[in-house]
């Protein structure tokens, strides 16, 4: 697809082509190359408009990522629309209807792999920076790559945002439009249990490290300190995968799981609770990211209506709401997040032009 301005005109009319063709764009994590290919596209797109953008930019390196600033300076300090461009895999592509990395727009809908989760905020967001570059306003729009498995894109700008020093920021995940103060942190823990092997018909010679692993993720769905915040709600804790064993009539000595908990806090109770545990004879952090909330008295928060309960999910804003102490984050975006990560992803046309005109509206 040719990105001319008669595809892409920063408008409501060309938003759902370009959301078509970077959903063309296989980027799912850890592929940088893919990533990479959508974060050139926008970029491209975005100077076909206004090519006086500025764009500082590490596409070399292993998590790419691109922070694309207008030039103005404003009283009010400058807007950042923070977006990821990596997707989750589709899975068994027989289970689709539609081809998941096709972009077909139809009955209203753009469909693919990415759609909600967070191509459209994307499209969303290049549009209202576009807005800004043509009424100097001061916008930026950051672009990164890696966070579905850990933020690790916007880990490696967050120094360029700290320079940047936006005064408010908007995460546009899926969110049917509608704002939000925060969400929990995540901590993913690397849990080992060793054994000792022996033949499956002597197991009483041997210690079977998946039994073992076994009854500490059982005693854990009642033991683990589990804590609760009033805003956040609980923290929870999911076995995400048991691995173990080497043969059916061989007592396995060694088994391993991957824990995912949505924590309030630190998650520093969680984890020295699995720590203390006699099974684990190795625990591992995999992924380590905060909870994020926003003061809903902030007064351009509260011009927002934001709603009362915060996103299930976890973003980017964990990653940079630490080096941004005291900067409003709102996520806030189209699409729908039953759809995120699911079979027949989708985006109805029309929220992804309500979020164009509603952050249009909020550069100028």
């Amino acid at each position: 697809m040719d990105l001319t301005q008669d595809s892409w005109s920063g408008s409501e009319e060309g938003a759902a082509a370009l959301l078509s063709t970077i959903i063309r764009q296989r980027s799912v994590s850890g592929d940088p190359a893919g990533q990479i290919a959508v974060i050139e596209t926008v970029l491209r797109a975005v100077r076909t408009l206004v090519p006086d953008v500025r764009c500082e930019a590490d596409l070399d390196g292993p998590h790419p990522w691109a922070l694309l600033t207008t030039d103005a300076a404003g009283p009010a300090g400058r807007l950042l629309f923070a977006c990821h461009v990596d997707t989750v895999p589709v899975g068994p592509t027989a289970d689709w209807s539609i081809d998941p990395f096709g972009g077909e727009i139809a009955d209203g809908l753009v469909h693919g792999r990415g759609a909600s989760d967070m191509k459209a905020g994307v499209v969303a967001s290049a549009a209202a920076l576009v807005e800004a570059c043509r009424r100097e306003a001061p916008a930026a729009l950051l672009l990164t790559s890696d966070e579905e498995i850990g933020c690790l894109g916007a880990a490696a700008a967050r120094d360029a945002v700290r320079e940047l020093a936006p005064r408010a920021v908007v995460i546009p995940e899926a969110t049917r439009n509608r704002a939000h103060l925060g969400h929990r942190g995540a901590l993913w823990l690397r849990v080992v249990s060793r054994g000792r092997a022996a033949h499956g018909s002597t197991p009483e010679l041997g210690v079977n490290a998946i039994a073992r692993l076994v009854d500490l993720t059982v005693r854990a769905r009642t033991e683990l300190p589990l804590a609760e915040d009033p805003y956040l709600g609980p923290e929870t804790c999911n076995l995400g995968t048991l691995r173990g064993g080497t043969a059916t009539n061989i007592v396995p000595d060694h088994a391993e799981a991957h824990l995912d908990h949505r924590t309030v806090g630190d998650g520093s109770e969680i984890l020295s609770w699995w720590q203390r545990q006699p099974e684990a004879d190795e625990v591992s952090v995999t992924t380590r990211l905060p909870a994020v909330k926003t003061d809903a008295d902030d007064p351009w928060v509260a011009q927002r209506a934001p709603a009362a309960e915060p996103v299930r999910y976890f973003t980017d804003a964990s990653v940079l709401a630490p080096v941004l102490p005291g900067v409003p984050v709102l996520i806030w975006g189209p699409g729908d997040p039953a759809r995120m990560h699911a079979v027949d992803e989708n985006v109805p046309v029309a929220e992804l032009e309500h979020a164009i005109r509603t952050f249009c509206g909020l550069v100028r």
